[in-house]
């Protein structure tokens, strides 16, 4: 390895590891006290960065909080859902679950981040809607993306009924995953209610008598 090389990986490991401290101390700041109970200077002053050092991590406490830069995270997940190329709309759900899952496990969510974040969500439940990206525009983004990926126009209903269905899985699973009693990894939780969804919204079987 080249010394610009260690160099290198030397400067990323330090920004994670800045990243993950100013994530820890939001969480915890945001269980004792509340998300408008501190400043982004006291998260600075027990990391010993500067304000601007912050802002170049996170654009907002509930970023921090929350562990991942939402417009850095869109264009990774962008970049990666299109490489993917053309498929079947049941291989849209599917590479969709799988990048949402690399999401999950890159935003700090090992035990002890579990933990912390869960107690966070626990203080401030409004966060969970941030985390998993349950709004409108991130919506209009994720349906635009399929659509260009699929080929189809962006009202495609297929294209905003896998969003629809992407969002209620997620909900639905975040819920459960952030509970102090849950002991299932995020992404059996997730290929479990998607299993269930598709097994309920299966073809049935023509009943008798019926033409």
């Amino acid at each position: 390895m080249t010394i610009s090389a260690i160099s290198e990986t030397h400067r990323s490991r330090k920004m994670q590891q800045t990243a993950a401290r100013l994530t820890s101390v939001s969480r915890r700041l945001t269980t004792e006290r509340g998300l408008n109970g501190f400043t982004v200077e006291e998260v600075c002053s027990e990391v010993n960065v500067s304000r601007r050092t912050f802002f170049n991590y996170y654009p907002s406490k509930e970023d921090a909080i929350i562990g991942a830069h939402p417009d850095e995270d869109l264009e990774r997940i962008e970049s990666a859902f299109l490489e993917r190329g053309s498929s079947t709309w049941t291989a849209v759900m599917d590479d969709l679950i799988d990048l949402v899952i690399e999401h999950f496990e890159s935003a700090g969510l090992d035990a002890t981040g579990h933990a912390e974040l869960a107690a966070a969500l626990e203080r401030e439940p409004k966060l969970l809607l941030r985390l998993i990206g349950v709004s409108r525009e991130r919506d209009k983004q994720v349906i635009a993306l399929v659509a260009r990926r699929e080929n189809v126009p962006i009202d495609d209903p297929r294209a905003e009924a896998s969003v629809e269905i992407l969002t209620a899985l997620l909900k639905s699973v975040g819920e459960r995953y952030l509970t102090p009693h849950n002991t299932q990894e995020f992404s059996t939780l997730i290929h479990d209610r998607l299993a269930a969804m598709r097994a309920v919204l299966a073809p049935s079987a023509p009943r008798k008598g019926t033409p």
